[in-house]
C-alpha cells in the first residue's frame, strides 16, 4: 500500500481548487468529491467554506448525505472549514429552515458568529498540534464553537472563542488556512489520514 493517501475536497461549492492545491503540497493525492462513487474511493475528506445551508442541501441532491454520514461513523477522517465546520456539528445553535449536518464533532456551533462579509479578518492563531508559529487564519463569515462536549478536544481560540476541535478522525476550523499559502493545517489532516489509513491495515 502506498503511503501517499487519496483524499478528496467536497466539490459542491467554496474553495475547492485551493484546497486540493493545499492538500496536494502537504503530500497527499487530492482529488474533487461530487458523487458517492468518488467518495467511495478516498481516504479522507475535506469540506470546504461556503454557505453551509448550500451545501447540505446539494449534498443531500447529489445522493451524499447519507455515504457521508456512513463513511463519518465508519472513521473516515473529515476536516471541515468554516461552513465545514458546521457541517460537522453535532448541533447547531441557529439552524435555517431545512439545514442538516453530517456531525461528527460533539461541539455546538453558532453560524457566521464573527460577522458578515464585510467584518472579515485576518489573525494569528496558535493550534495545538502545529509547531513554530501561529497560523495566519482568514475568517470570512466565520463560525464558532459555543461549546463542546468530552470527547472533542479544543485545538485554538481566537478572541475567547473556540475556532479549532478534533474529535478522533475529524477535524475543524472556523477559518480558512487555504487561503494563506501556509499548509501546515492540510499537513496535519494527512498526517491523520495516514495514520488512520496505517491503524486500518494493521
Amino acid at each position: 500500500m502506498s503511503d501517499t493517501p487519496v483524499i478528496g475536497v467536497l466539490a459542491l461549492q467554496g474553495d475547492v481548487r485551493e484546497h486540493l492545491v493545499a492538500l496536494a503540497a502537504a503530500d497527499a493525492v487530492a482529488r474533487p468529491v461530487r458523487r458517492p462513487e468518488e467518495l467511495a474511493e478516498v481516504d479522507g475528506l475535506v469540506i470546504p467554506g461556503g454557505e453551509s445551508t448550500t451545501i447540505s442541501k446539494l449534498a443531500v441532491l447529489f445522493g451524499l448525505m447519507e455515504p457521508l454520514r456512513a463513511r463519518v461513523r465508519a472513521g473516515m477522517p473529515i476536516y471541515g472549514t468554516c461552513a465545514g465546520m458546521i457541517m460537522l456539528a453535532d448541533k447547531i445553535l441557529d439552524p435555517r429552515s431545512g439545514q442538516e449536518t453530517l456531525g461528527g464533532i460533539d461541539m455546538i456551533v453558532r453560524r457566521n458568529a464573527f460577522g458578515r462579509q464585510n467584518e472579515s479578518f485576518e489573525a494569528a492563531v496558535a493550534i495545538q498540534g502545529i509547531e513554530g508559529a501561529p497560523v495566519e487564519g482568514v475568517f470570512i463569515r466565520a463560525p464558532w464553537v459555543e461549546s463542546v462536549g468530552a470527547r472533542a478536544e479544543v485545538l485554538a481560540e481566537h478572541d475567547g472563542h473556540i475556532v479549532a476541535v478534533r474529535q478522533g478522525t475529524a477535524l475543524a476550523t472556523s477559518f480558512h488556512p487555504e487561503l494563506t499559502g501556509d499548509h501546515r493545517v492540510h499537513a496535519l489532516f494527512v498526517d491523520m489520514v495516514r495514520a488512520n489509513r496505517t491503524a486500518g491495515s494493521l
